[in-house]
């Protein structure tokens, strides 16, 4: 192979990656924070690149004006999500086992019920429209300019999550209740203020990812599912919790990918993440990312 056959192969992973380390930085926040395994979280990913769709179709939005409405939508909707289902559970189950049982649950049906209502209201078919389709050529490399943008958007959206929680004293409360939520409820830490407020932000990724996907691939109703179950082996290579080790994962589950399926099939795609995935949790079950002692 040459360079940039090399650089092109190595690229396409990075900008996949890229898009797997947003959704699971929303889902890890979710579950690192509240217990809530989200499962519907590809969902509403799918959402966010139909609204996209819609208005750029019907209206000529452009596809960029929808990546902070896509964000404040989601995060929105997550919000009342919350405020009707979590909220009640949080109240009455007994233990975080009970919780986490019936979130799980909860999940499953909101899953169902947004793909069901999205097949609905727009159908089955495959949508897409053109954005940025010309391409751009680099170092012997041929790359499409909407791909590029995803990949740095999804960067953009990514590394200011982190930012937030390592820098802000809002982001100081979110870590503290991920490593002890006794302790940060003891030295006054408003979890009712914060659990609400970090699911609309993880929904709002998510959207944000919808809306990137919309630039460059085609979407269905079926397209969250996929992305929820990567976002899960995203999170088992980061380190739960870890908001650092989910950007690493995603970029590297990529580039793992990419490489595996030019050497080998691309029909093995599933196979070759569900392998990484296995040999994870059987060797290093703390991530590759996260110390056994700490979480970023």
């Amino acid at each position: 192979m040459s360079l940039g056959a090399w650089l092109e192969l190595l690229t396409s992973g990075l900008i996949t990656g890229g898009i797997y380390a947003l959704v699971a930085l929303g889902l890890n926040l979710q579950y690192g924070l509240m217990r809530i395994l989200n499962i519907a979280h590809g969902e509403f990913l799918m959402v966010g690149a139909y609204l996209t769709w819609m208005v750029q179709t019907s209206f000529g939005v452009h596809p960029l004006v929808m990546v902070p409405v896509s964000f404040a939508l989601l995060m929105a909707l997550g919000l009342a999500i919350h405020f009707l289902c979590f909220r009640r559970l949080t109240a009455t189950s007994a233990n975080l086992d009970i919780f986490e049982a019936r979130g799980l649950m909860v999940a499953f049906g909101l899953m169902f019920l947004v793909q069901n209502f999205v097949n609905w209201i727009w159908g089955g078919d495959l949508r897409g429209y053109e954005f940025l389709t010309d391409p751009v050529r680099f170092g012997g490399a041929q790359f499409a300019a909407n791909k590029l943008l995803v990949f740095a958007l999804a960067l953009l959206f990514a590394g200011a999550m982190i930012v937030l929680l390592r820098m802000t004293l809002l982001g100081k409360g979110v870590r503290a209740l991920m490593q002890s939520p006794v302790g940060a409820q003891l030295v006054g830490i408003n979890t009712r203020m914060l659990h609400p407020l970090m699911f609309g932000i993880g929904l709002g990724l998510s959207g944000v990812a919808g809306c990137l996907l919309s630039m460059a691939y085609t979407i269905s109703p079926s397209m969250g599912e996929p992305y929820t179950v990567t976002a899960l082996i995203v999170i088992t290579l980061g380190g739960f919790g870890s908001m650092s080790g989910a950007l690493a994962g995603g970029l590297l589950l990529g580039v793992v990918e990419a490489l595996g399926m030019h050497f080998t099939n691309p029909s093995l795609k599933a196979l070759l993440s569900y392998t990484v995935f296995i040999a994870v949790l059987l060797l290093r079950p703390e991530g590759l990312f996260t110390r056994k002692s700490r979480k970023a």
